[in-house]
């Protein structure tokens, strides 16, 4: 049987604090994302999406309106890779040019980012994508995922409350002020960008 295998973290589950907590890491990737692989593994078990790649068990269950259990298990995997490896601890790299262009200025960015992550409803994710020729600020519900909608991701913030309710409680906007300011691998987002 092919089983998907959870992802390693790119730095120890404290590497992030004070900003985000080993006890928040050790949940959010030790046992949510942990179930999203196992859930996947048995609804591909036997199945055409067995032994696909992630990207294209998404692409073909988002089609499907018999797999929609399918599409939001990989959808979450593939949503939480990215959230994870966008971040760094003590990152220094400087917020990619193309965004400053993109939005005005890096602040100008950050307050769009900040506004748009503050305003989803519910549970989702923010993402900066490429859509076309153009960078957007998209909000996509539960697991959605840009790929799934011919967008190119770029960066991803996880505003379901499992990513953030252990440290900030209901402050939705300090988690996103902490994950803009100190947390974003801006290196990983440029190698996005190309």
């Amino acid at each position: 049987m092919f089983a998907l295998t959870q992802f390693p973290l790119p730095y120890a589950p404290d590497a992030l604090m004070p900003y985000i907590s080993a006890d928040t890491i050790s949940t959010h990737h030790g046992k949510h994302v942990a179930t999203y692989i196992k859930n996947l593994n048995e609804l591909i078990n036997d199945t055409e999406y067995e032994s696909m790649p992630l990207d294209e068990i998404i692409i073909k269950s988002k089609k499907d309106e018999n797999a929609q259990k399918i599409f939001n298990n990989a959808a979450q995997v593939y949503n939480h890779d990215f959230f994870f490896h966008g971040m760094c601890p003590n990152c220094d790299a400087d917020v990619p040019q193309e965004i400053a262009q993109a939005f005005g200025s890096v602040e100008n960015f950050k307050e769009q980012f900040k506004l748009s992550a503050t305003s989803l409803f519910g549970s989702g994710y923010t993402w900066l994508v490429r859509d076309g020729d153009e960078l957007k600020i998209i909000n996509m519900q539960n697991a959605d995922t840009p790929i799934a909608h011919n967008m190119k991701p770029i960066l991803t913030l996880d505003v379901w409350e499992h990513s953030y309710y252990l440290d900030y409680k209901n402050r939705r906007a300090d988690f996103v002020d902490a994950f803009l300011d100190n947390l974003v691998d801006w290196n990983f987002v440029a190698e996005n960008l190309k």
